[in-house]
C-alpha cells in the first residue's frame, strides 16, 4: 500500500531534499502550501515532515512555537507521525560527541527556543502524537547556494581561498542533505518500531576548515589558502539588520569543536550507506565552480 507524506516548507533546503527522497522511495508526496489549512492537508497522511522554519531567523521566539503547535495539531487530527529535523543549538558548548543522552544546555536564545520546541514534542508524544527527531549539523546542499557551505566556506573559492568562519582547526558536524533525506525516509518506514519520541543524531561528515581546504586542494589539483570571515561587518550591521544580529549570536558554533554520535542511526538503519565526502564535494563544486574539480 502506498504511503503518504506531507512536506511542510517544501521549497526550503530540507523540504526539497526530503520530498525527492520520499518520492524516490515510492511514497506519495504532498507539498503543503503555506497559509492553507494544515489539518486538511494532513488528512490521510502517514508522516508529516516539519520543514517549516522562519526565514533569516525572523522572530523565532514567536514563530517557532506557533509552527510547532500547528504541526502537532495536524498530526493529532490525522494520526500521522511527525518527522522533525533538529539542530545542534540545544547543546551549547559542551564537549562531544553529542547524542540524545547529552544534556541540553544552550548557549544562545535560539538554542533555548529549540529546547522548548523539543520539549513540546516530547510532551505531545506522551499524549499520543509521535515524533522522530533527526538531528544534524550544518547543511551541505548540492543544488542551492543558500547554506553556510556557500555563504561561508566557499564564498571566495573562485579566488583560490576557503573561508574559515571560525577556528580553522575546529572539527564540526555537517549533513549532506541528500543523505540526511534518505536516512529520514528509512526511519519513517520503521516508525512502527520506534518509541513515541526518539532523538536520533545524523552524524554526517565531521571536518574543520583546514580539513576541507586540504581535501578541496587535492580534488582541484591546486593549493588553496584559508582566509577569515568578516565577522566585523556582521557585528557592525547587527543593530540595523536582523539577520546579522541573529547570525552573530551563533558565532560560537564555528569556534567550538563538535561531533554528533552515529551510534543510534547505525543501530536503527545498519544498511545505510552515506555518500563519500569527495563525491559530495564534487557535486557541490560542479555547481559552484564548474570544471574546477577533477573527476
Amino acid at each position: 500500500m502506498t504511503q503518504t507524506v506531507l512536506i511542510t516548507g517544501a521549497s526550503g533546503n530540507i523540504g526539497r531534499h526530503f520530498a525527492k527522497a520520499f518520492e524516490a522511495a515510492g511514497w506519495r508526496v504532498r507539498r503543503y502550501q503555506r497559509g492553507t489549512d494544515l489539518n486538511a492537508a494532513a488528512t490521510g497522511c502517514d508522516v508529516i515532515v516539519n520543514g517549516m522554519n522562519p526565514s533569516a531567523y525572523h522572530d523565532w521566539k514567536t514563530l517557532q512555537p506557533q509552527i510547532t503547535a500547528q504541526v502537532i495539531e495536524a498530526a493529532r487530527a490525522s494520526g500521522a507521525v511527525i518527522l522533525f529535523p533538529g539542530n545542534v543549538y540545544v547543546y551549547g558548548t559542551q564537549p562531544g560527541p553529542w547524542s540524545a543522552e547529552t544534556p541540553q544546555i544552550p548557549a544562545s536564545r535560539k538554542g533555548q527556543i529549540r529546547v522548548e520546541v523539543e520539549a513540546t514534542y516530547r510532551a505531545a508524544a506522551a499524549q499520543g502524537v509521535r515524533t522522530i527527531l533527526l538531528r544534524a549539523g550544518d547543511f551541505i546542499d548540492p543544488d542551492e547556494a543558500n547554506t553556510w557551505m556557500d555563504h561561508g566556506y566557499l564564498r571566495a573559492i573562485h579566488k583560490g581561498k576557503v573561508t574559515s568562519v571560525g577556528d580553522p582547526q575546529a572539527r564540526r558536524a555537517h549533513a549532506y542533505l541528500p543523505d540526511m533525506a534518505r536516512a529520514a525516509v528509512a526511519l519513517a518506514e520503521r516508525r512502527a518500531e520506534l518509541p513515541a519520541f526518539i532523538d536520533i543524531p545524523f552524524d554526517g561528515y565531521t571536518f574543520s576548515t583546514a580539513d576541507l581546504t586540504a581535501r578541496l586542494s587535492r580534488l582541484m589539483g591546486r593549493d588553496l589558502t584559508i582566509t577569515g570571515f568578516p565577522w566585523w561587518m556582521i557585528r557592525l550591521a547587527s543593530p540595523f539588520w536582523e539577520l546579522a544580529r541573529e547570525l552573530y549570536e551563533m558565532r560560537y558554533l564555528y569556534d567550538h569543536p563538535h561531533t554528533l554520535s552515529g551510534e543510534a542511526l547505525a543501530r536503527l538503519i545498519p544498511d545505510f550507506q552515506p555518500t563519500p565526502m569527495d563525491d559530495a564535494l564534487r557535486t557541490v563544486m560542479a555547481r559552484r565552480l564548474p570544471g574546477a574539480v577533477r573527476a
